[in-house]
């Protein structure tokens, strides 16, 4: 099943791309690899405000995770339409970069970031899924969001 058909399997519908909130643009592709713009987690098209450790679960901040999974692969479709192609040609998903608005003592943002990784994994298969990662805990993200996760993906 390609990533197309699995969307459709898990009942995802993709957003369109995010106007930025600031001064950047929200992909940039050179040559085969696009660089996505961090999303932050959003709940009913608001930020989705929590820190872990202090008023948010694991578990309830691996579904905002999940939520800006989605954006991202929005974003990503954005990003391969502008190159003549949709998401079943993306070869591979190569990064992804979570910052886990967390207190000092948190240490469960690998955890948090599961749930974009998952997803990914899910949609695109464990080959072109599978990816490097990294999870921080930052003291505050922008609006309060309690995560925020960019990717770098390859097209074929």
């Amino acid at each position: 099943m390609n990533a197309l058909q699995q969307l459709q399997t898990l009942n995802i519908t993709l957003p369109p791309v995010a106007i930025p909130a600031a001064a950047y643009v929200p992909f940039v592709q050179t040559g085969k690899l696009v660089f996505l713009s961090g999303h932050i987690a959003k709940q009913d098209g608001k930020p989705w405000v929590g820190q872990l450790g202090r008023d948010m679960t694991t578990d309830q901040a691996k579904l905002a995770a999940r939520a800006v999974a989605i954006d991202l692969m929005g974003t990503l479709a954005a990003a391969c339409a502008a190159a003549g192609t949709d998401l079943n040609g993306v070869k591979r998903i190569v990064k992804v970069m979570s910052l886990v608005n967390s207190t000092a003592d948190y240490t469960e943002q690998h955890l948090v970031t599961n749930g974009c990784s998952e997803l990914l994994g899910q949609v695109f298969g464990a080959e072109v899924g599978a990816h490097a990662r990294s999870a921080f805990g930052v003291a505050q993200l922008p609006m309060g969001a309690c995560v925020e996760i960019e990717l770098i993906a390859e097209l074929a």
